[in-house]
């Protein structure tokens, strides 16, 4: 009897603990951050750059691979356009080049802050926006246009690769893709993954571009590529976001037509196994 009682007694006890279990709730929550941006970054301007006070010049960004990160600025002109323009003061493009510190990645809303600055600082025409990066900088490229697709005429992302759920953002952005098939370090599977996203979302202006023989060194042929530097034209307006310079004729996927078709007037011709080269016609 006693027993039984005591069981009695003890139920509520049980009953109340279980009615004050602790549950989860929702609860919202927004704000605003500010994030420090430290980046140092070689910056050149062609050599005809503010002889024309009114012309507004295609901005190029180039982010390096892992190699080069660091504080030593010398180390970004190691590969790349920053390499170039060492022995070409007529390069076309204002030509910025950041350094990514030691152990850190490119970061999209980084590069998005130095491209404010330097819309900002130099006479350089935001329609004609380009980005390009190689290894960790073609993972870069493919970010920070995934993140700001409206900001860049054209990407050239070179042996990268990037997330391909998010290639719908990138289906209005002209794209020319470079890699390696012997590449050990990234192999060619990351732009093809990004290649076949892109072009099911949607991109018509899509270029791609093996080469069977090379490695993780496909850059060096195709920024040496005469057609990938040549000159631009000074056209403007947002129809197309892209301006029509020669870069990104080349970049639009319907110059393996033979014959590129805008308002403009650009005429394609087979140049080497890397590309076409682009004419200028003004109208």
């Amino acid at each position: 009897m006693k027993l039984i009682v005591l069981f009695i007694l003890a139920l509520p006890a049980v009953l109340l603990a279980q009615t004050t279990r602790p549950t989860q709730k929702a609860e919202p929550f927004k704000t605003q951050i500010t994030i420090e941006v430290d980046m140092n970054h070689l910056v050149f301007l062609p050599q005809e750059y503010g002889k024309a006070p009114a012309k507004k010049w295609p901005l190029m960004i180039f982010l390096h691979g892992a190699g080069e990160r660091g504080s030593d600025l010398e180390k970004v002109k190691t590969h790349g356009p920053p390499k170039v323009v060492e022995g070409k003061p007529a390069f076309p493009f204002v030509l910025i080049s950041p350094q990514c510190a030691e152990r850190r990645w490119w970061e999209a809303a980084a590069v998005n802050a130095l491209l404010d600055k330097a819309l900002a600082a130099y006479s350089v025409d935001p329609d004609r926006v380009y980005l390009t990066g190689i290894s960790m900088g073609g993972y870069g490229t493919w970010a920070t246009a995934a993140a700001f697709p409206e900001r860049f005429a054209a990407i050239v992302p070179i042996c990268g690769g990037g997330d391909p759920s998010g290639a719908a953002r990138l289906k209005d952005v002209p794209t020319w893709v470079f890699h390696g098939e012997q590449d050990k370090l990234v192999p060619i599977q990351r732009s093809e993954e990004m290649v076949n996203a892109i072009k099911h979302a949607g991109n018509n202006e899509l270029k791609f571009t093996r080469y069977p023989q090379a490695g993780h060194d496909s850059w060096t042929e195709s920024y040496n590529n005469p057609s990938f530097m040549s000159g631009c034209s000074a056209t403007s307006g947002r129809g197309r976001r892209a301006s029509y310079g020669s870069l990104p004729a080349l970049l639009w996927g319907k110059a393996e037509v033979g014959f590129e078709p805008t308002n403009n007037g650009f005429a394609i011709r087979p140049l080497s196994p890397l590309g076409y080269s682009a004419v200028y016609r003004e109208r």
